[in-house]
């Protein structure tokens, strides 16, 4: 007499899963197939470590040869100058002078994000034309409000030497003209990169 199995409902849908399961895998794999392990070794990536740089931005929004130049205006009701884009193209230098050794530039643009009080939302990328850091560069994004003693803002990114670089700058107004509205800003850059 044959022997009838019986199979229990846990045991069979385990079973149906397992097989539908065997199918959907090479399936979902195709789908993910342009992404791949990447080698750090490969890529120069080596020991993470900690640099302080110390510059001076220079906004020059005055004079024939402006860096830093007003692309959207704000409302004429605007005591914060909410609205205002501004392209820049500024020069780092080593000094506050802006005749002191020039290390690269801030490329980029600010935006007054603020009805309150005049803050700025800041995007730019520090691009480096100085020694071994010559080519590289890395991004800066955050809130600057102007009026603030100290301001901080986050490193998010870079190339070159900056790679997967990650960090904050701390921003000190060192001049600002009331009659020409050019400006002087210490920056010191604190980045962890490779």
């Amino acid at each position: 007499m044959a022997r009838v199995f019986f199979i229990s409902p846990f045991y069979l849908s385990f079973f149906i899963f397992l097989i539908f399961s065997y199918v959907a895998i090479p399936i979902l794999g195709d789908e993910y197939s342009y992404v791949k392990q990447a080698d750090p070794k490969k890529m120069g990536i080596r020991k993470e470590k900690l640099s302080h740089f110390r510059f001076y931005w220079h906004d020059i929004v005055s004079g024939p040869n402006p860096s830093s130049i007003q692309v959207v205006a704000s409302p004429t009701n605007s005591t914060t100058a909410f609205g205002l884009i501004n392209m820049i193209d500024n020069p780092l230098t080593i000094g506050p002078k802006l005749s002191s050794k020039m290390v690269g530039k801030a490329q980029g643009l600010y935006t007054s994000a603020s009805q309150e009080e005049i803050g700025l939302l800041m995007i730019m990328n520090f691009a480096f034309t100085d020694g071994k850091y010559n080519g590289s560069t890395f991004t800066v994004l955050g809130r600057n409000t102007v009026f603030s003693k100290v301001r901080e803002m986050s490193v998010i990114g870079g190339s070159g030497l900056f790679r997967f670089a990650k960090g904050y700058v701390q921003v000190k107004t060192y001049t600002f003209n009331t009659t020409t509205k050019d400006a002087t800003v210490e920056y010191n850059a604190y980045v962890l990169h490779y």
